[in-house]
């Protein structure tokens, strides 16, 4: 144990399912999760698809209220679902959001990446993407461990979510 105040975590489900196998894991972790970390899950829904015209007006207080909290946060927990062999339009959506001037929030930021699809291989070209999207947004991704939850549907039941 650590001394001093929890670690606070911000974790991202980038799926909007309610029952989603990342929303899933993310739970999972958050159960596990040692005395000294708060995971908290930031819910993306509420985010409008990003518009820079938007941005210039200026945020829109869901996305203010996001981009603060991943700021508050010391590091960062993706769960991305893999789409097309990439992530999913929402998490993509609010990494715009949250890559944007002034003082984006990520900079600096200590993240990881962990992936649950039905597939066999578990997210892994998500989590290849994602970890690509994070040199642009200048946080820093931990390389290990690398968690992909291959065969999601046979490792989570209906009360998982």
């Amino acid at each position: 144990m650590r001394d001093g105040p929890p670690l606070k975590i911000a974790s991202i489900a980038g799926s909007l399912r309610k029952c989603s196998f990342n929303r899933a894991a993310l739970k999972a972790v958050i159960e596990l999760a040692p005395a000294d970390m708060a995971i908290a899950i930031v819910e993306l829904g509420d985010l409008p698809l990003y518009n820079d015209d938007i941005r210039v007006e200026g945020y829109p207080p869901a996305v203010h209220a996001y981009r603060e909290t991943i700021r508050a946060a010391d590091g960062v927990l993706f769960a991305t679902p893999e789409f097309n062999y990439s992530v999913s339009a929402p998490l993509k959506n609010a990494i715009d959001w949250g890559s944007r001037i002034p003082d984006p929030p990520y900079v600096g930021k200590a993240t990881a990446i962990i992936s649950a699809s039905a597939g066999p291989v578990g997210g892994v070209r998500a989590q290849l993407q994602l970890r690509h999207m994070c040199v642009s947004l200048n946080c820093f991704c931990m390389n290990q461990p690398q968690v992909y939850i291959g065969e999601a549907p046979k490792k989570f039941d209906a009360n998982s979510s």
